[in-house]
């Protein structure tokens, strides 16, 4: 090889290595250009997620302030139910530990279960909490929100009991009247009965007649005190069977001496109920008693009790009577409106209140076919209102309701 071929075969070595060199220059200039791009993002980044964990870091806090200042207890409960966080009110409603506890253990623990009402529990001490609960939309668990309603339910007791007076006050002039003449009854019946020669068959009528008006006043006033007293709650237990088998007892010579036929239908005799059951069978009879004078002769009775959609005992009492014309429906259970003869006019008002008390309801429906059906809802003893949909249901159709039991009169 020649120097001259050597000479440029280096020329053309250097050559290459130049260019190299300047494409490696190049390519390190836009590495470095994107490093530097990528840092400016990545530091924009991250002070964009700096600043989004700073506001949901005061989001946190704001939402914790609120929750501590919220009037009510507030629960929350993990996937297995137990408690993640809660409030100082929470703390007090319930007491402590709470924080890792078992939520069924807590309930337990605070709550009487015999003593509630839908979503509304009794604590040991009398209070009442309405439990409020929400599962969360994107985490496992749920959290509750525990309200103590003692006071409201307190309030509500005391405004129905001035509005029961301010009825009794607004109507004392009928009241008078219905005494009234009753009364002008009886004394002519026993001015009749003090004289010396009444024959024997007129003394004995008129007796019969004087004890006829004075238990019409007994009633009158034993309805009074009743609608006065808006009806009688209680804390007696009892099973659906032992309420119905109890009206049985108590309206069994009306039905018989009406020659009625009575159809009793349950399927969960063994519901549990809390209150007056005296109380609460007075009411069953008024209803019996106006089926029985709206038609006196040939009267069907059937009683059937459900546990409806809301998870309360539903009784529903129909009659095979003229029923109630439309125009008047809307008024009967107004304190001393009748459209009989010799009625009081307090029996359905006494019904109404009877089931107030027992945090229940009453209403009328018309069927189609006739006659009149009553409707009254009443909470249980044990709510199935806050068990799992698969709970409830398993509640509802095994061993504690029991097969129907029907029974008849005629």
């Amino acid at each position: 090889m020649t120097l001259n071929h050597r000479s440029q075969v280096l020329a053309d070595a250097f050559e290459a290595f130049n260019q190299r060199s300047l494409q490696l220059e190049q390519s390190y200039r836009e590495l470095e250009q994107r490093v530097m791009q990528l840092n400016a993002e990545l530091a924009a980044a991250c002070s964009e997620r700096l600043q989004q964990l700073a506001e949901k870091e005061c989001l946190a806090d704001r939402l914790k302030t609120l929750i501590e200042t919220l009037p009510a207890g507030v629960l929350v409960l993990d996937a297995v139910e137990h408690v993640s966080e809660c409030n100082r009110v929470a703390i007090e409603q319930l007491g402590e530990p709470l924080l890792g506890e078992h939520w069924p253990v807590i309930s337990a623990r605070a709550f009487c279960v015999q003593d509630s009402f839908g979503a509304e529990m009794s604590l040991h001490d009398g209070r009442r909490l309405n439990i409020a609960s929400r599962r969360f939309d994107s985490a496992p668990g749920r959290i509750l929100v525990l309200q103590d309603v003692t006071e409201t339910h307190a309030l509500q007791a005391r405004l129905n009991r001035q509005q029961r007076l301010s009825a009794m006050g607004e109507m004392a002039a009928s009241l008078a009247h219905q005494i009234r003449t009753p009364l002008s009854a009886a004394v002519l019946y026993s001015s009749h009965l003090g004289k010396d020669h009444l024959p024997t068959g007129d003394r004995a009528r008129f007796a019969a007649r004087l004890s006829e008006r004075l238990g019409h006043l007994e009633r009158l006033i034993n309805d009074m005190l009743a609608f006065a007293r808006g009806g009688q709650g209680g804390d007696a237990h009892f099973t659906v069977q032992e309420l119905l088998a109890a009206l049985q007892r108590a309206v069994e010579p009306q039905l018989q001496a009406a020659g009625a036929q009575w159809r009793v239908s349950t399927p969960i005799a063994n519901a549990p109920l809390l209150g007056n059951q005296d109380a609460l069978i007075g009411a069953l009879s008024n209803l019996v008693n106006n089926s029985l004078q709206a038609k006196p002769n040939g009267a069907v009775l059937e009683l059937r009790t459900i546990i409806n959609g809301n998870g309360e005992i539903e009784m529903r009492l129909r009659d095979n009577g003229p029923g109630i014309p439309a125009e008047t429906r809307a008024r009967i259970f107004d304190p001393f409106f009748t459209t009989r003869m010799g009625g009081t006019g307090l029996g359905l008002a006494v019904v109404q209140a009877t089931l107030r008390a027992h945090h229940g309801s009453v209403h009328l429906e018309a069927p189609a076919t006739g006659g009149c059906e009553f409707v009254l809802c009443l909470p249980t003893a044990l709510s199935v209102a806050e068990l799992p949909s698969g709970q409830r249901l398993n509640y509802l159709t095994t061993a504690a309701f029991p097969r129907p039991a029907v029974c008849g009169i005629n």
